[in-house]
């Protein structure tokens, strides 16, 4: 379903970690998720893009490991 819309029990179990860390990284804006009524909300689409931006970033940087770190040389 386009459209579908995660609580962040869900969203927690998806990315299998805790519901506290979910909700400190949609505080930190560092996971897409709106509120409804003081409750967090999450679009699946979002999310996956999200997992794959995060999926990527991983992999650059266990491939380029030096681009992080500066160099004299």
């Amino acid at each position: 379903m386009a459209d579908e819309i995660l609580t962040l029990k869900e969203v927690a179990a998806l990315l299998k970690i805790g519901e506290r860390t979910v909700y400190r990284l949609v505080q930190e804006g560092r996971l897409p998720g709106f509120k409804v009524g003081g409750a967090w909300r999450f679009h699946r689409a979002r999310l996956d893009n999200w997992i794959d931006t995060q999926t990527e970033a991983a992999g650059r940087a266990a491939m380029f490991p030096d681009e992080t770190s500066e160099s004299d040389d």
